[in-house]
């Protein structure tokens, strides 16, 4: 209880603080219109944000039986923005609702790939995963470049590559709450997400379906990282850094960490949205670079604390 009271009132204050910044003030005529339309939704854009993608990471992490990989280290991201892309060019006037089908289809397709890749790597040295997803996504990447360029639209990738929320208003950022639904039907598998990362022969010797719950759990993962993507761009580390951080601090119970794991994406967003509006204001810094710095560093370390195998 202590424990929940202390993150209730930190993230009371980070919103306040979010919905207080701004280059206009609050207290103008026009302060509530501007705390209703573009305030409110900004914060809350930032904590769904942040939430889906941390718990898209320990899905992640489960499924590979890895510490050390998220979706934006499995070419999830690059794959989902291939599909955007050639939806740009074949159907541009498709609804949101459909190019987001479109993203979370193609991110299944990219992470399949990751998995096929994953199969060969040897399991005794958990660095190497994250180093083969790294290549792997760079070379989803540089596809996803050739395209935009050739094509002229840089600028649509542009701004699905670099998550912020300065264009987060009313009525651009309500597809993100499905990311609370997704949280509650994780939060009810999340003791078959468990045995899932035990490995293909021990869970089924503990009766579980594997092929289905693995589907399961990468249709989530899919589903969350193009909700984000499609909505606010991308944003790196946040689901390697909240997970890692929840698990040593609290263990490895993944139903009783799923709250706090989400409740750290939401905050480690957030903070970084803070952030990246105060150190240039009244200009900005993307969420997302200011993440990437922090990310890169939590990343290392984990390496460096890695237990390496003989």
């Amino acid at each position: 209880m202590r424990l929940w009271l202390i993150c209730g009132v930190a993230l009371a204050g980070l919103c306040l603080a979010s919905l207080g910044l701004g280059a206009a003030s609050l207290f103008d005529g026009d302060g509530g219109w501007l705390l209703v339309v573009s305030r409110i939704p900004r914060t809350a854009a930032a904590l769904l944000a942040g939430a889906g993608l941390a718990l898209a990471g320990v899905v992640v992490q489960q499924v590979v039986q890895n510490r050390l990989v998220e979706p934006a280290l499995t070419g999830t991201p690059e794959a989902a923005m291939l599909g955007l892309l050639a939806v740009t060019l074949i159907a541009p006037g498709l609804a949101v609702a459909g190019k987001m089908l479109i993203a979370a289809v193609c991110a299944l397709i990219g992470m399949a790939g990751f998995l096929a890749l994953a199969r060969r790597v040897p399991p005794q040295d958990p660095m190497l995963l994250p180093i083969v997803g790294l290549i792997y996504g760079g070379i989803l990447g540089a596809m996803t470049v050739y395209v935009a360029w050739t094509a002229d639209l840089m600028q649509f990738l542009g701004i699905w590559q670099m998550g912020e929320f300065s264009a987060v208003t009313q009525g651009r950022y309500e597809w993100l709450w499905v990311i609370a639904a997704l949280a509650l039907g994780l939060y009810r598998i999340a003791d078959r997400i468990t045995i899932l990362g035990l490995g293909r022969t021990q869970a089924r010797a503990l009766g579980l379906n594997y092929g289905q719950t693995r589907m399961l759990g990468l249709v989530i993962v899919a589903t969350l990282t193009a909700l984000v993507l499609v909505t606010v761009g991308n944003f790196p580390f946040v689901g390697l850094v909240a997970p890692n951080l929840v698990s040593r601090w609290r263990g490895d119970n993944l139903r009783a960490n799923l709250p706090l794991i989400a409740f750290g994406g939401a905050v480690l967003v957030l903070s970084a949205d803070i952030i990246g509006r105060l150190v240039v204001h009244p200009f900005e810094i993307p969420a997302a670079t200011v993440i990437a710095v922090f990310g890169a560093a939590v990343f290392l370390w984990l390496l460096h604390a890695a237990p390496r195998r003989a």
